[in-house]
């Protein structure tokens, strides 16, 4: 087709002929370039930090405007950075007019002053459903210790699902993101809740008299556990290695903390280095697999300038792990008074399905393979007992044990991959889907595969532009 319009142009119509083959040698030289710009290594691949491998951030990166506008992190005070794909849903006054969630979607709300909010669920079942809940106060409001945020799942009849779950702003009386969760869990020690149907999503405010009128921003975040393919065990692991591991030493490697669970800093196990000012909270993200034990201790350093107060924060630094649906697993709170301190996460089992069955919340929350959420706040009255910083944090975080095949879903999650660490996963995936069992959580040999995957793609567009250049030069040197 284009062809014979450039026959019948003569030369002229040739020579454009050649122009549009210098065009697809500018392609093919493009495709070339972006694929090795794609591959693993390259500077359009985006991989986790490491200490091994990734140079002390310069201090015009750590102020770059760019990451400044798309997450709260150490340069700014935001409180809270919402996903930037967050759905806008109102929350009901009641349940007839509650608006519906989808798992694997995140969605921004607010949260008001006093009464309860309420979102609808249509589930199936077969699959496990969690909501955790977000609340963030305003940064310029007064807050008392013990208010904060409940939430909890009901069926049709009011009945809850499993029991509320709510977290307090704490001793540092600091405005600050507090994370809940809520589910509505298949088991067959349970009787309640574990039939297809409507249900319902309950959030309220833990208010007192003292309380600040007004709302609060809210995030809520659905996931969707598939039902496994084989049954297994329904008890809490009887024993596991509760020995404290000792923190991870060596030179601190320079990051910036995310401003919230969507834009999350990924780390491994290592030493590192950020900066966190008073009414600030940093979050972080580490991969861990089914089998592995994480932990994780947090050092805020010395103070070098003054506050106007008397020098002394009750809870002025706390420092939460969070499972990948953001159920709280483990928290200290740290006073400080200008000197630095360090607080550490308790000793956590091994990554494993069954921990859904123990009491302990420590224990049940580390139920599933992903990314796990350090998250670290600094007490806005810092500023004013102590100084305004920016202080130094250092983080050490360790991941331990030997990485193992999970239990095997009979279905996706939603959102896909969410119970995966690496590329690939190890054992997660739906039916069908082949188990990884090798070592490292899989993500060597998935970069391979996109390597070679990326490779034989863009082999086969060369290809397939060389083969266009054989039967132009064949159909001009035939006069056709």
């Amino acid at each position: 087709m284009t062809f014979v319009g450039a026959r019948g142009a003569g030369t002229e119509g040739w020579r454009g002929m050649g122009r549009r083959t210098a065009w697809w040698r500018v392609a093919v030289v493009g495709i070339v370039l972006g694929t090795v710009a794609g591959a693993p290594g390259s500077p359009g691949f985006a991989a986790s930090a490491s200490p091994s491998t990734s140079p002390p951030a310069s201090p015009s990166t750590l102020a770059s405007p760019s990451a400044s506008a798309s997450r709260s992190s150490s340069a700014t005070t935001s409180s809270y950075a919402f996903a930037e794909d967050a759905l806008s849903v109102t929350g009901a006054a009641d349940t007839a007019d509650a608006d519906i969630l989808e798992p694997g979607t995140t969605y921004r709300s607010s949260l008001p002053s006093d009464g309860k909010v309420y979102y609808r669920l249509q589930l199936d079942g077969t699959s496990t459903v969690y909501v955790a809940a977000t609340a963030v106060p305003p940064t310029d409001v007064a807050v008392t210790p013990t208010e904060g945020v409940r939430v909890s799942v009901q069926d049709a009849d009011g009945r809850s699902c499993s029991a509320a779950d709510t977290a307090s702003i704490g001793a540092g009386r600091s405005p600050r993101p507090l994370t809940v969760w809520g589910a509505r869990q298949l088991s067959p020690s349970r009787s309640l809740c574990q039939g297809a149907g409507t249900y319902y999503v309950v959030v309220q405010r833990v208010l007192r008299t003292e309380s600040s009128p007004g709302d609060w921003d809210l995030e809520l975040a659905p996931v969707l556990e598939p039902r496994l393919r084989k049954a297994g065990s329904t008890s809490a692991p009887e024993a596991w290695d509760s020995a404290t591991p000792s923190p991870p030493s060596g030179a601190a490697v320079r990051v910036r903390g995310g401003g919230g669970f969507g834009s999350a800093t990924a780390l491994e196990q290592g030493v590192w280095r950020d900066d966190v000012r008073p009414g600030q909270t940093l979050f972080y993200e580490v991969p861990v697999d089914w089998g592995q034990q994480v932990y994780a201790t947090a050092d805020l350093s010395s103070s070098s300038g003054g506050g106007a107060g008397g020098g002394f924060v009750p809870g002025g630094v706390n420092l939460a792990l969070y499972n990948p649906v953001r159920g709280l697993v483990d928290a200290t709170s740290i006073s400080y008074n200008g000197s630095q301190k360090a607080g550490a996460l308790a000793a956590l089992p091994p990554v494993g399905y069954d921990n859904r069955y123990a009491v302990s919340d420590r224990v049940n929350g580390m139920r599933f393979a992903g990314a796990y959420y350090l998250v670290v706040h600094l007490a806005a009255r810092v500023g004013e007992e102590v100084g305004d910083g920016p202080f130094g944090l250092v983080l050490r975080v360790r991941v331990t044990g030997e990485a193992t095949v999970g239990p095997g879903y009979a279905g996706q999650s939603e959102p896909s991959g969410i119970f995966q660490v690496g590329l690939l996963g190890r054992g997660s995936g739906a039916a069908g889907q082949a188990d990884s069992s090798d070592g490292g959580g899989g993500g060597g040999d998935a970069g391979m595969k996109l390597v070679a995957v990326g490779g034989l793609g863009a082999g086969t567009v060369v290809l397939v532009v060389l083969g266009v250049w054989v039967v132009v030069g064949r159909r001009r040197a035939a006069g056709v």
